[in-house]
């Protein structure tokens, strides 16, 4: 009984922000015609609002978010096209994220770079774990497929630890950038704020449910190599 219990909580926990965030998210999809504009729209307001008329905006179906490799703002179709509460306040969101570059902000910058580590990293984990029973038993050494499993395990919790560490930088574009330029230039009303607030909640926690998702990742890998 309380390994079932543990189990449920455990899923909960992993499940759970995704779940939220995806709720929240379509909760306030609607379109509404007393909004004035698109998310892509809005996105494109703010920009040249702000001095960043270099910085692009695209629909992609990649997910909402900011590239800063290549200046661009991507929203999904849904965000880039749609009158809705969600459209605004990703838009607001992922705009944040361009204000954080124009301004030098260290945290985005360190974001940027452990990301692209953080997906190297898994990709190479997983071939550590792949790789353990065919090294073993071509070296005949235990622990060769010890160190794998080591280096496996280090290199794959690497997205976890990046999930982590980007929240700062979700949170800000959030709460420190979005939503004092929303409320400021009375691009939402008070009523609505509420709902504002949760939306930009959903999306500064998106990466705080991938480090979750990346978690039970690695405890897939641990499930499987004890089976072995």
């Amino acid at each position: 009984m309380p390994y079932i219990f543990l189990a449920i909580v455990i899923v909960a926990l992993i499940f759970g922000p995704q779940l939220w965030a995806r709720y929240t998210f379509n909760h306030y999809s609607k379109s509404r015609e007393d909004i004035p504009g698109t998310g892509g729209e809005l996105a494109r307001h703010l920009l040249d609002r702000f001095g960043l008329e270099e910085v692009q905006v695209e629909s992609t179906e990649r997910g909402d978010h900011y590239d800063p490799q290549s200046r661009c703002v991507r929203l999904s179709p849904e965000n880039f096209g749609n009158k809705s509460l969600t459209a605004i306040a990703v838009a607001a969101h992922e705009t944040g994220h361009a204000i954080q570059h124009h301004g030098g902000e260290r945290l985005l910058a360190l974001r940027t770079r452990l990301v692209v580590f953080a997906q190297y990293a898994q990709q190479l984990g997983a071939g550590f774990m792949v790789a353990i029973p065919v090294i073993t038993a071509i070296t005949r050494i235990p622990h060769t497929g010890l160190l794998m499993f080591g280096l496996g395990i280090i290199s794959m919790g690497t997205a976890t630890i990046v999930h982590l560490v980007t929240l700062p930088v979700e949170w800000d574009a959030s709460f420190g950038k979005a939503l004092p330029i929303l409320r400021a230039g009375n691009y939402i009303s008070e009523e609505d704020e509420p709902a504002i607030r949760r939306i930009l909640r959903a999306a500064a926690l998106t990466y705080f449910a991938a480090s979750l998702a990346s978690l039970l990742n690695l405890w897939r890998w641990l499930a499987l190599l004890r089976r072995r």
